[in-house]
C-alpha cells in the first residue's frame, strides 16, 4: 500500500504541469478538454475501494467522526482518501483551468491559484470563484468604457 500511496500523484502531477507551466499551449489545452485525464486515478480509487467496500460503504453511508477517523488511520483507509483527493482535486483544477482560458485570465494569476488547488482543492477553488468574479466586474467595467469611448468618438 506504501508504494501505490507513492506512485499515485504521478497520475495527476503531468496534468497539473501542463496547466500551470504551459497553460497557453495549444496541446495543453486539447489534453485537458478531454475527461479521460480523470480516468487513471478514478480507475485506481475504483481498485483500491471495491476489495474493501464492505468496510468502507457502511461507513460513507453513515459516517460518523470515530468511524470515518478509524478508517482513515489505517494505511489502505488513508491511501484511498488520497487516491480521492487526487482524482477530484484534478476534476476541479481542469475545470478552473478550462474556465480560466475561456475568461482569457492570465496565466501569470491562474498559475498560483492552480498550485492552492492542487495543494488544498476547496481554498484553491474558493480563490478561482473570487478571481472570476473580479476578473467579470473588470471585463465589464472595461466594456463600457470601451463603449462609452466609441459613442463619444461618433
Amino acid at each position: 500500500m506504501d508504494r501505490v500511496f507513492g506512485l499515485s500523484s504521478f497520475l495527476v502531477l503531468p496534468f497539473w504541469g501542463l496547466m500551470i507551466f504551459l497553460p497557453r499551449a495549444r496541446w495543453t489545452r486539447r489534453i485537458m478538454e478531454s475527461p479521460l485525464v480523470i480516468l487513471a486515478p478514478a480507475l485506481l480509487y475504483t481498485a483500491l475501494v471495491l476489495p474493501a467496500l464492505r468496510e468502507v460503504l457502511p461507513i460513507v453511508n453513515r459516517p460518523s467522526l470515530e468511524a470515518v477517523a478509524s478508517l482513515l488511520g489505517s494505511p489502505a483507509g488513508a491511501t484511498i482518501g488520497w487516491v480521492h483527493f487526487l482524482a477530484f482535486d484534478l476534476f476541479v483544477g481542469r475545470w478552473v483551468y478550462l474556465d480560466s482560458r475561456d475568461r482569457d485570465i492570465s496565466p501569470w494569476l491562474m498559475a498560483p491559484v492552480l498550485y492552492l488547488t492542487l495543494m488544498l482543492g476547496p481554498m484553491g477553488f474558493s480563490l478561482y470563484l473570487a478571481v472570476r468574479a473580479v476578473s467579470a466586474r473588470l471585463a465589464h467595467a472595461h466594456g463600457e468604457i470601451s463603449a462609452s469611448r466609441r459613442v463619444k468618438e461618433a
